[in-house]
């Protein structure tokens, strides 16, 4: 008798493949010299993060004109990664 183990019949495990990552599609300087960046996500929303504050927005309302009035009211500096 010959024993095989089931293994050897189930398929190979698919390779995970990431998400495609946001496309940058605009950016606002804030008067304390942080970014606002505007994304397209891959549902085709946009999203946006500030680089002073840390704010970051998703929802079906963001526009480019949200991130300019973030831009123009955040008064927050810059951050910087830690290297």
């Amino acid at each position: 008798m010959t024993v095989t183990s089931i293994a050897a019949f189930a398929a190979a495990p698919a390779a995970y493949v990431p998400p495609p990552a946001p496309v940058l599609v605009s950016t606002y300087l804030t008067e304390a010299g942080a970014d606002v960046h505007v994304y397209r996500d891959t549902d085709g929303s946009l999203s946006s993060e500030c680089t002073g504050c840390g704010e970051y927005a998703w929802t079906l309302r963001v526009t480019r004109e949200f991130a300019q009035e973030h831009a123009a009211i955040c008064r927050r500096r810059p951050r910087f990664l830690a290297a």
